[in-house]
């Protein structure tokens, strides 16, 4: 990319690098970067890679397997076979990537709904929850006995409702218990139900306790798959500083979320954060500018957008704020993209980076203010009581992990599963509802909704606009 493309705020790409302590607009340590978007051969130097292959060593990486690459079919073979040339090769290099760069990597677990799309299904040769057992199972023996170097690597749980998800559990565990290897996973990844079920959360979270396997310098790391909202980021943290005071002082909970992403590729723009007492919490996106009339313009971003009706309100992030309306939409009437046509957008493909470095801003300041906020005595409401001013969720959690004893700490959890109701997780999910948690997506999420939910956006726009940089 052509120097005289670079905005004059922001004159070099190193200000959107947020692993670069030193020149990024806003420094922030830890990240998520999946193997589905990664160049593999680590033997190659590959300019794009540079964010992640040379950071600096204050970062955090966490490195995804490429689990849902499988389940969509990206990554075709047959997985539940051992002997299949195709999967052996693709765990090789997932392995030997992760290894190479990644403080944490997660293990090649295989979705249980894999199955339930035939067109994905026969792609991955994975017809039936044994199936993806089975394949998970294999990926697992070949990364506790390949694996080199100093990365760490966390047990994927899966599971579609809470009996696959104890089945799984069960199969699994071994693979992080010290006692059957001598180099177990060092910690947890929650995917399926446990990663949108608070009841089945907290259950598993008991039985990971007084199983021994989560235990202090060992199992310090778990990580939820796909979470966007703003609520779990609050029940996440009521959950990480119980356990951290009743039973793993270095126990730390992270989550990833691809919406910044997911939604500059739908259109979609963060522009206001909502955090109201007692309400939804929410970071609100919707269309953006996107008109040629711009490429001329000389007002900034936030104020073009805001005075020309686009968006009602707009926070400015540090990138924003550092851009004119122009350098968005920088093409004119009549002007040739890359391919040499007119296009109907006004944006290339930097206008894309440009935007979706102020959406990751927008969503790391949006769980940050979250987590202030709900210190300062603010709570979202699916958090709380409607007739009870005491935080029910958080003063539960404390006393679930208080107890110090499996059995009552189960019965105080199943005890208050009126509260777990409450708590919307990923796709609607709630509580022992989510057992059979499909039939509820549409009562949850009904057409016509104001506000788009980063839950519906599309991913295959995001891996479209991949393959045209």
């Amino acid at each position: 990319m052509p120097l005289s493309r670079m905005p004059v705020g922001i004159p070099d790409m190193e200000q959107l690098n947020w692993l670069n302590p030193g020149k990024s607009l806003f420094p922030y340590r830890w990240s998520l970067y999946s193997a589905g978007h990664a160049n593999l051969d680590v033997s190659k130097h590959v300019p794009k890679e540079d964010m992640v292959r040379v950071r600096d060593p204050s970062s955090f990486l966490l490195c995804d397997s490429g689990g849902f690459q499988i389940a969509k079919g990206v990554w075709p073979g047959r997985w539940a076979d051992p002997q299949d040339r195709a999967s052996a090769k693709k765990r090789q290099e997932v392995l030997e990537w992760q290894c190479a760069i990644s403080d944490y990597g997660m293990t090649m677990d295989i979705p249980t709904w894999t199955y339930r799309n035939p067109e994905w299904a026969a792609q991955a040769g994975i017809s039936s929850y044994e199936d993806a057992v089975t394949a998970t199972k294999i990926n697992n023996d070949f990364w506790i006995n390949n694996r080199t170097g100093s990365t760490r690597h966390l047990n994927v749980l899966q599971g579609g409702n809470h009996k696959e998800a104890d089945h799984w559990y069960e199969l699994m565990r071994d693979y992080a218990d010290p006692g059957k290897y001598q180099r177990p996973f060092e910690g947890w990844a929650m995917g399926g139900q446990n990663m949108c079920d608070v009841h089945l959360v907290l259950k598993r979270l008991v039985h990971l306790i007084h199983d021994g396997l989560l235990q202090p310098g060992l199992h310090d790391w778990m990580h939820f798959l796909g979470t966007s909202k703003l609520e779990w980021a609050v029940l996440l943290t009521d959950i990480q500083r119980a356990v951290r005071e009743y039973h793993n002082p270095r126990f730390t909970i992270s989550f990833d979320c691809a919406s910044p992403f997911l939604a500059i590729a739908n259109g979609q723009l963060y522009h206001e954060i909502v955090c109201d007492p007692r309400q939804k919490w929410s970071y609100r996106m919707g269309p953006t500018a996107d008109n040629k009339r711009y490429a001329t313009d000389r007002r900034s971003f936030a104020t073009a957008v805001t005075q020309d009706g686009i968006h009602k309100t707009f926070e400015d992030s540090p990138v924003s704020s550092r851009l004119l309306i122009s350098d968005v939409c920088v093409y004119r009437p009549g002007d040739k993209n890359k391919v040499g046509k007119e296009g109907k957008t006004s944006w290339d493909s930097f206008s894309y980076a440009l935007l979706m470095g102020h959406n990751v801003w927008m969503h790391i300041e949006a769980v940050q203010r979250a987590n202030r906020l709900y210190d300062q005595g603010c709570a979202p409401d699916m958090m709380v009581h409607p007739l009870d001013p005491i935080f029910d969720a958080r003063r539960v959690i404390n006393r679930v992990f208080a107890a110090r004893d499996r059995s009552k700490s189960l019965a105080i959890i199943d005890d208050h599963a009126s509260i777990w109701e409450r708590i919307i997780g990923t796709r609607g999910f709630t509580g022992k509802r989510a057992v059979n948690a499909y039939s509820m997506y549409d009562h949850l999420f009904p057409n016509g909704a104001e506000e788009v939910d980063p839950e519906d956006l599309d991913i295959q726009k995001l891996i479209d606009l991949e393959d045209s940089v």
